[in-house]
């Protein structure tokens, strides 16, 4: 596969010894940091760190909240040759501590906010409290400014290319991390070819490109998608949560560029009153590119005529990808998440393992390149069941288009099987979240005796709606008149908060599992 680096590329290292005070990233707390500021603060933790010991290939784990320090992080480890493994702070004791151990951490950075999580993990498998670090104060455990402390700003002495593990969600059974070869070239040049995704959109370096994350940087493409622009000679803006008007508020106040959202976040900026949408301006806007889960058309087309055409969608895992989808192309073959990208390939197989016809459902397979290879890290099992030949998939379905246009239907396991009929929850969300009084919704199988499944929908309504009887008739009238009576709902229930993380990552296993207590469905 031939890589174009094209004109203008030169990763973030090149960047800031050519332009150290030009302005780098804004963190939660507001603090501007130049350039400059940012690779010596890269610069320190790379000798920092190998003062304790770390070498080439060794792994070094990060519980920590959004902040400059992270992304400081990452372009320390990735010129050292270390991997970084990004931990979910949501995650308890136990499952922080399954993580440092299954990936051999050698050092673990973490905060005073994730401080209960750390200490517990480091307590329950006697992870050496002396390659711990904190941010801000944390008893017991090492602070990170002392790691960095008179440690030189200069780049290190050989420099190796590094990269980041990231760790499935688990979703069944324990998460695994997804390890990929590094590619045998200089870290300059490494970097460089990750913007390669940025590239497929007609992102370009520096031109005054502004990148907005208000997502948790332990998610792939937010760390992906950080990382990338701050390699393009972007300025990355940072924000701790993500919230709708803040949102705008931030796209206004720094002229901001681009930006990574999921179909959760669009839903939130898509309810916003329409006196809201108008107090902001968003005219820099020139790529919203989301991803992660499908998206109601509606929300979407609603979001484009508000944005302009600047939305743009691609299909990918955390093992690899993909499929890109412009707003032209989404719009003239409406739901799509888009075809392959230069370099991909996607086929729809049966359980068989053959192809089916097109427009036939089948599971996605994507096929894997050099660059994309990877292996779950000591599951060799799982490594090979997920794949056949040179595609892999991450577990969903869908079909391809007369035009080769690839639309998701649902993940495999997720769907309900009612009556010998295959129904895909993800159809009826997409409908039952237009209804103006639904802010969130999941729909699943449980058990019933006659059909083998019925189907349960659980709502998130909005403040001071009345939940119960008369709302749950209400979203039934909606749905009958859009979907067919095989797929509606048997059953409401009203939630106050949806169970997701701040990426919008849907927890259904939880919502799901006390229906089949004693059953046999795979959950």
């Amino acid at each position: 596969m031939e890589i174009d680096l094209g004109t203008g590329a030169k990763g973030f290292w090149a960047f800031a010894q050519q332009e150290p005070d030009k302005l780098a990233l804004v963190d939660p707390d507001q603090r501007h940091w130049s350039r400059g500021e940012l690779l010596a603060e890269a610069n320190q933790l790379v000798h920092g760190l190998r003062a304790q010991g770390l070498q080439a290939g060794d792994v070094v784990a990060a519980l920590l909240p959004n902040c400059a320090q992270y992304s400081a992080l990452n372009l320390a480890v990735t010129q050292a040759g270390f991997f970084l493994v990004p931990l979910n702070w949501h995650l308890v004791g136990a499952e922080v501590a399954y993580i440092l151990q299954d990936s051999g951490a050698k050092a673990f950075i973490c905060s005073e906010h994730t401080a209960d999580a750390a200490l517990a993990a480091i307590n329950e498998i006697g992870f050496a409290k002396d390659k711990a670090f904190a941010l801000g104060s944390v008893a017991g455990l090492g602070r990170y400014h002392d790691l960095i402390a008179n440690q030189p700003v200069t780049l290190p002495d050989d420099r190796a290319v590094g990269a980041v593990m990231f760790y499935t969600s688990g979703t069944t059974g324990k998460p695994k991390g997804v390890k990929r070869a590094v590619a045998q070239v200089d870290p300059d040049t490494s970097a460089i070819m990750f913007t390669m995704l940025l590239s497929l959109f007609g992102i370009q370096p520096e031109q005054d490109n502004v990148h907005f994350c208000g997502s948790p940087m332990y998610h792939t493409a937010v760390m992906n998608w950080s990382t990338s622009s701050l390699h393009m000679g972007h300025t990355l803006i940072m924000h701790d949560s993500w919230d709708a008007e803040k949102m705008l508020q931030a796209v206004e106040k720094y002229k901001i560029t681009t930006t990574h959202v999921v179909p959760t976040q669009m839903v939130r900026l898509q309810k916003l009153p329409q006196e809201m949408r108008g107090q902001y301006d968003v005219s820099s806007m020139t790529h919203m590119i989301h991803t992660a889960a499908p998206i109601a058309p509606d929300v979407k087309a609603d979001l484009l005529q508000w944005w302009g055409p600047v939305i743009y969608e691609y299909y990918a895992a955390t093992e690899g990808g993909g499929a890109i989808a412009t707003p032209q192309e989404w719009l003239a073959n409406r739901g799509t998440v888009g075809r392959p990208w230069p370099g991909a390939d996607i086929k729809i197989l049966d359980d068989d393992g053959n192809e089916v016809p097109q427009g036939e459902q089948g599971t996605i397979y994507l096929l894997m390149n050099d660059l994309t290879r990877f292996e779950y890290r000591g599951d060799k099992q799982k490594t090979e069941s997920n794949r056949i030949n040179d595609y892999f998939t991450a577990g969903d379905v869908g079909y391809l288009n007369e035009n080769g246009f690839l639309f998701l239907c649902d993940r495999k396991i997720d769907m309900i099987i009612s009556g010998g009929a295959n129904i895909y929850p993800a159809e009826i969300e997409s409908v039952l979240i237009t209804h103006p009084k639904v802010i969130d919704c999941c729909v699943f199988g449980i058990p019933d005796e006659q059909w083998g499944e019925q189907i349960k929908a659980v709502v998130q309504a909005t403040d001071g709606t009345a939940s119960g009887e008369q709302l749950s008739a209400e979203l039934t009238e909606f749905l009958s008149q859009r979907i067919a009576k095989m797929k509606l709902p048997k059953s409401f229930d009203f939630i106050e908060q949806m169970p997701r993380d701040p990426n919008g990552k849907l927890y259904k296993r939880n919502l799901r599992a006390p229906y089949w207590e004693g059953h046999s469905k795979h959950i």
